[in-house]
């Protein structure tokens, strides 16, 4: 059985089969919701329904409450329709005319930078080149039929290689195999681009980039574009980290600011040890964001990293500083453990 379903403001419609969640079937016709990682956990999906039934699938409590199911939200990349629908949600018109692809890929290069951090660069077959929007992701495929998601660090200008920056999850099966296993000129095989993390270019607005550890990829890759386009909107990074070395590329980032006027870059530790010696900032990094921001209702924020510090920053910039939900973009990182733990099946 298939069902019809609306979307609101738009008025846009597509057919959806039973078996089928929301997000995959507007994807298949060519309608770009919001997504980030498609199984429930990160929240980037989430609307409203406004007329019809659906099964709410499986997904983690910190990405649909309760109190937000109550009110008539859902996640679209696991509801699946029991009805027509009529749903309330943004479309993205600027990835609409990029094509997701299966390709195979060469590990060119494998630089470990730090003892749980390692920038891997990936060459695609000759002649092929990746179109992709800078703050896009792109997933492995196993052998085994799973995934594992990475975002693109470099800017789509800058495509001799893909370059992915991957941390260390110890016992994790990829990042063990990536860290202990991996050799240059493997074969890998993915599917991309993937994601609505990107700058959005028709607002002036000053934005607010926020990363946690290796929630650095995508934003390097869209302030790399950004800085190349000449894009004149004020710009702040704050980066943090545990310790100074998770700020891997803090260089890189101060480079930036001392040439480009409209960027600034904000380092954030929270638990450095005295052999550090660490001069700079302190604590949480979404509260170093609010220590220096009373009022956010004027700005954009784009939040990458661990899914505690996305939902903490989602939360407290919007109840606390007056950021609109609708200007809060976000990709939280998830391991397999993230996806396994803390879900909601309804």
């Amino acid at each position: 059985m298939s069902y019809r379903v609306t979307i609101q403001p738009s008025g846009n419609s597509f057919t959806v089969e039973e078996d089928e969640t929301v997000l995959h079937a507007a994807l298949d016709d060519g309608f770009h919701l919001p997504y980030g990682c498609r199984n429930g956990a990160c929240g980037s999906c989430k609307g409203k329904i406004l007329a019809g039934e659906v099964e709410y699938g499986t997904y983690q409590n910190s990405a649909l409450s309760d109190e937000e199911r109550a009110a008539g939200f859902a996640l679209f990349c696991v509801a699946r329709p029991r009805s027509d629908l009529v749903i309330e949600c943004r479309e993205i018109g600027a990835v609409k005319d990029i094509p997701v692809r299966k390709l195979p890929c060469r590990v060119q290069k494998i630089d470990r930078i730090t003892d749980d951090v390692i920038v891997l660069h990936l060459a695609l077959p000759a002649n092929e080149r990746l179109q992709f929007l800078p703050g896009q992701y792109i997933e492995f495929i196993l052998r085994d039929g799973s995934r594992r998601s990475f975002s693109m660090a470099n800017a789509p200008h800058d495509d001799a290689t893909l370059e992915l920056h991957i941390r260390h999850v110890p016992g994790g099966s990829f990042t063990d195999y990536v860290f202990n296993t991996m050799k240059e000129r493997e074969i890998l095989r993915f599917e991309g681009p993937l994601g609505s993390f990107f700058l959005r270019e028709d607002s002036d607005k000053p934005v607010i980039f926020v990363a946690s550890g290796t929630g650095f990829a995508p934003i390097k890759s869209i302030l790399e574009a950004a800085f190349r386009e000449g894009v004149q909107r004020d710009m702040v990074l704050y980066w943090g980290g545990r310790r100074p070395k998770d700020l891997y590329m803090a260089a890189l980032a101060e480079q930036w600011a001392a040439t480009h006027p409209n960027f600034r870059f904000v380092p954030i530790v929270s638990d450095a040890l005295p052999e550090d010696n660490w001069q700079g900032r302190t604590g949480f990094v979404h509260r170093a964001v609010m220590e220096d921001h009373a009022d956010l209702s004027g700005y954009q924020v784009y939040a990458c990293g661990a899914p505690v510090m996305v939902e903490a920053a989602r939360h407290d910039f919007h109840h606390e500083r007056g950021l609109p939900l609708e200007e809060f973009y976000a990709d939280a990182f998830l391991t397999a453990a993230d996806l396994a733990k803390g879900q909601h099946i309804g």
